[in-house]
């Protein structure tokens, strides 16, 4: 591909000189006369001269071995080649041998320089260029001096249009405002001088920039970066195109692919297990140095020695199999293919040193902080998990035939209406025709008030069954059928006022539905309750009421909130420490298939943390558990013999799990983004919705119990 080279060197304040260059110096004021060779000669093989010449070019300025002409010279070492070389590099360091005075004077003035009036040299505008006065300002500038070099092949130029002055002045004019932004000098104060040399293989320009201001103006690779890209996106502007639709078109194909990939690997590391003996070690000493740090304990807080240890411990989950072709696709997907873009792509930084990652460094030090600890290894989900009830809705039915209940529905009998609808619709593979007539009825019993009828057809305007999701008619219709006691719709319609789907947050009528349930014993709106009061996000937090909610649909069998009771004393938080009492509802909630609470007992007894260490007792709740799908109570009977610590068995599992949330979060769209925004930008839309009572996200179901 085509390409640009630019240098960009500067000169220090005042006249500089470099003895110990004496001879290149003297090589450029004899440059004709030292190396005049006939063009009959230039295939010959160049001189000793010549070849010591450019071993000490290079030994003094490395950088010229990326100069065109020496991939030239390298490839065919001839007397031509070699002193098309010699003269590029040394024009393009004269900066660094010879004054500013001389060295404005000499791209002026020098062979080949196309010239505009007198000189070659050019600036925006038309006024005329006295050379003397333009070398005396800059060589009493006190200030730095940038000199760019920006070089081309010659096919290139010709084809392009740049093998004349002319054009080099119009898209230099055209750029100036981006050089003095890239040399950090005030545009007003931005002074810029060019000479074009039309060299046989390489046609270059010469630049002298600086600022009027001598504080001003610094320039760094950044800066260097887009300079270049600048120019060479105008230069070679119309070939680009085509091929930037090619690469745009490539690289979307490749996140797309990338995308699916990772969402495959995503559920292996949330339901995977990850066992590292280096990891574990390394966990293990973190804990006991966090054990002696005060303060914050937090990444940005510890000291360098525990941040490499941090470091060191999330290298190491990137090196799980899962965690490290997960993280080579996020990165491809994230749009750094590179490959496309540039000669040599850059490999992904170490995970613990991507930004994107950071969350995971404060995990390490959390997991560490809990080994030794009894830890809850749930679904992220399970706490807010509130099962539908309508199981136990108990509906009138009439005992007839089904043409018989199809004749009284027909004849407008709301109760018939529900139970035909409700029969017809339950019929999986039901024809579309059938549906309609079913909501009909549906529709026709809701507006005679009918409860249960409302409740049903909100249920299917909720999922969006059969019917468009409506947020609206579900509120309306759950509604209905609460306002005539359906306790059912009432604990539907409070979770939706929690911040439900396209539902405005209403926490004052969640509040009141939800107790409407309560009191008539619904255990689920009881539950509920409990979370919210002992949460305190929503509502002031009410220990005492929010364990006594759960209490009451603990009394009715509810599993969840006698697993979270359990939980509630078991960890000495909420409510005082009491191990018998926790045994009693986690116990209860086993006995009743909570995998969770099996888990918990399981690992208790496996511990001997707070009861008695017994192996059997553990082994038995573990293995009801790990039937149910419970992959850390499989882990544990896995390694039940090389049995160790299980807060140390578990954190590099936990970590992984983690990582699954982090990559999940960061995951690209299986179709190439559209409009985005700015995240900082996201996060304050999102708590300015939340303070006027939005919930977090309206387009997404956010009820967090």
């Amino acid at each position: 591909m085509a390409r640009i080279i630019l240098k960009c060197p500067y000169l220090k304040g005042g006249k500089k000189t470099a003895a110990h260059l004496n001879n290149l110096v003297k090589y450029i004021a004899t440059r004709d006369g030292v190396e005049k060779i006939e063009s009959g000669h230039k295939l010959w093989r160049s001189t000793k001269k010549q070849k010591a010449l450019i071993a000490q070019i290079l030994r003094e300025f490395p950088d010229t071995k990326d100069l065109f002409e020496y991939a030239d010279y390298c490839e065919n070492p001839n007397r031509g080649n070699a002193t098309e070389f010699i003269t590029i590099a040394l024009e393009q360091n004269l900066d660094r041998i010879s004054g500013r005075e001389k060295y404005l004077d000499y791209i002026a003035n020098r062979p080949r320089v196309e010239k505009l009036d007198r000189h070659g040299l050019f600036t925006a505008g038309d006024e005329p260029l006295i050379l003397s006065q333009i070398a005396d300002e800059v060589s009493c500038h006190t200030g730095n001096v940038w000199t760019p070099i920006i070089s081309l092949r010659r096919e290139d130029a010709a084809r392009l249009g740049y093998d004349n002055a002319l054009a080099w002045k119009a898209l230099l004019s055209e750029k100036a405002m981006e050089i003095a932004e890239n040399l950090k000098i005030h545009p007003d104060h931005l002074r810029w001088y060019a000479a074009f040399h039309n060299e046989s293989h390489h046609p270059h320009v010469h630049m002298i920039c600086y600022s009027t201001d001598p504080r001003e103006g610094y320039l760094t690779k950044q800066g260097i970066k887009k300079m270049k890209s600048s120019l060479a996106k105008e230069i070679f502007r119309q070939e680009l195109i085509p091929l930037y639709r090619e690469k745009t078109q490539h690289r979307d194909i490749l996140k797309e692919q990338a995308a699916e990939s990772m969402r495959e690997l995503i559920p292996q590391m949330k339901n995977g297990v990850l066992q590292n003996d280096r990891m574990e070690h390394l966990l293990i000493y973190l804990a006991k140095k966090l054990q002696t740090v005060g303060g914050k304990k937090q990444y940005g807080y510890l000291k360098a020695d525990l941040k490499n240890v941090v470091d060191e411990i999330v290298d190491e989950l990137a090196k799980d199999s899962r965690v490290a072709e997960a993280y080579r696709l996020w990165y491809e997907a994230k749009g750094r293919i590179e490959s496309i873009y540039a000669e040599t792509p850059s490999e992904p930084p170490p995970l613990s040193r991507c930004n994107d990652f950071k969350p995971i460094r404060n995990m390490v030090i959390q997991e560490a902080l809990l080994i030794g600890s009894m830890t809850f290894e749930e679904s992220s989900s399970m706490e807010t998990a509130l099962p539908d009830s309508e199981d136990d809705l108990e509906i009138p039915s009439y005992n007839m035939a089904e043409e018989e209940l199809e004749r009284t529905a027909s004849a407008g009998n709301p109760l018939a209406c529900c139970q035909l609808a409700r029969l017809i619709l339950s019929d999986e593979k039901v024809q579309p025709q059938e549906a309609e007539k079913a909501l009909g009825y549906l529709r026709k019993a809701a507006e005679a008030k009918n409860p249960f009828a409302a409740y049903f057809l909100g249920k299917l305007y909720e999922k969006g069954h059969h019917v468009l999701q409506n947020a609206a008619e579900t509120v309306r219709l759950y509604t209905l059928s609460a306002e005539h006691g359906n306790i059912f719709a009432a604990y539907r319609l409070g979770k939706l006022y929690l911040g439900g789907d396209g539902v405005l947050k209403d926490v004052e009528s969640a509040i009141r539905w939800l107790t409407f349930a309560a009191d008539r014993k619904n255990t689920f709106a009881q539950y509920a309750l409990g979370i919210v009061y002992l949460k305190g996000s929503d509502v002031s937090k009410d220990t005492a009421k929010g364990v006594e909610y759960l209490k009451q649909a603990a009394g009715q069998g509810n599993q969840l909130a006698q697993y979270r009771l359990g939980k509630i004393y078991l960890m000495d938080e909420d409510m005082p420490k009491d191990i018998q009492t926790a045994l009693q509802f986690l116990t209860a909630a086993a006995e009743h298939g909570n995998q969770y609470a099996q888990y918990t007992l399981g690992k208790l007894y496996l511990m001997g943390k707070d009861v008695p260490k017994d192996k059997d007792v553990a082994v038995r709740w573990l293995t009801l558990s790990a039937a149910q799908g419970n992959l850390y109570a499989k882990f544990f009977l896995d390694h039940i013999k090389d049995f160790k610590d299980p807060s140390v068995l578990l954190a590099a599992t936990r970590l992984l799990h983690h990582m699954s949330r982090i990559f999940a979060d960061n995951a690209p769209p299986l179709k190439p983004y559209g409009q985005r925004i700015d995240r900082k930008l996201l996060r304050k839309l999102r708590k300015k919705k939340q303070a006027q009572g939005h919930a977090r996200d309206d387009h997404e179901q956010t009820m967090s119990l």
